[in-house]
């Protein structure tokens, strides 16, 4: 059975750079579990692996659809799992590297999420509630899903849901792979350390211009690649609906919520939780799953 390494954890708790390390040292590639990052052009509020990085490992999922594009928790399973089929075919090691927790879910557990034999009678309910009743239930079913989808967009709204409620485990279906998932976590006040002083960097490095940019490019609230963290409360700030400094507070005070929400479902998932700090530990553990693949 193929082997898969997951790295998983909250926002700006350094996810990326422990990945590339233990992609380097294993012969693996990376695949990328994030949801804005599949975008082009959404680089600095989306803290996307520079160009460097991507030299020196080789990452997937990243740049790959236009910002007015959608991409669901389906459309991740699907692409992410050709990707491993095309990893392991070259030899190499696949790692999965994000902060979705349904993303992850879904290729550990063997969750089914959309496809076929959808429930016609549920669609029939969904429909009948509003815009608003549909956005409480993502936020309790999906809360990273209801962070970016187009809350206005009713049908999309009803397919979200429909999707986090149909997903189940397909008793009948055996794991496709043999997984290790390890989540990485900091100090909370650690964390949101972490979390202030990456926002004050991204404002340095460009995210006003950038949004400025997506913004004459026709995008609105109503793409959900503008619906993420940094790049809504930048739109308002450029709507000019509250200042600079109250966009900076909130895109602080909303990653920090992510977070906390993050850290919540990685928990329910039950997987080995590590300091991000004790890499060696981290290592150690991966060294014995790699080992165990090659003999």
């Amino acid at each position: 059975m193929q082997k898969v390494l997951f790295i998983l954890g909250p926002t700006g708790v350094g996810k990326s750079d422990v990945a590339i390390k233990l992609a380097q040292k294993f012969n693996g590639e990376i695949i990328s579990a994030d949801s804005v990052q599949v975008f082009k052009g959404l680089d600095v509020g989306s803290a996307k692996v520079t160009k460097q990085e991507q030299a020196l490992v080789k990452h997937h999922a990243i740049d790959i659809l236009q910002p007015d594009e959608n991409f669901s928790v389906f459309d991740f399973v699907k692409l992410t799992k050709q990707l491993i089929a095309e990893i392991a075919s070259r030899g190499k090691f696949p790692v999965i590297v994000g902060g979705t927790g349904l993303y992850i879910k879904a290729l550990t557990e063997g969750y089914d999420f959309g496809g076929e034999g959808q429930d016609e009678s549920l669609k029939q309910t969904l429909d009948a509630l509003s815009e608003e009743e549909l956005l409480e239930k993502l936020k309790k079913l999906d809360p990273q899903k209801a962070e970016t989808i187009d809350k206005f967009n009713k049908r999309r709204l009803v397919r979200a849901v429909q999707i986090a409620m149909e997903g189940k485990k397909v008793s009948s279906q055996k794991p496709e792979y043999d997984c290790l998932v390890l989540a990485l976590t900091a100090p909370r006040d650690e964390l949101y350390e972490r979390i202030n002083a990456r926002v004050d960097k991204m404002i340095e490095g460009g995210l006003i211009d950038e949004v400025r940019r997506l913004k004459r490019q026709g995008l609105t609230l109503k793409n959900q690649s503008m619906n993420a963290i940094g790049y809504k409360e930048v739109l308002s700030y450029l709507d000019g609906e509250i200042n600079l400094d109250e966009a900076v507070n909130l895109i602080k005070q909303h990653t920090r919520n992510y977070a906390k929400r993050q850290m919540t479902f990685i928990r329910g998932l039950g997987c080995k939780q590590l300091l991000r700090s004790d890499e060696a530990q981290i290592e150690r553990i991966v060294e014995e799953f790699y080992d165990d693949k090659r003999n």
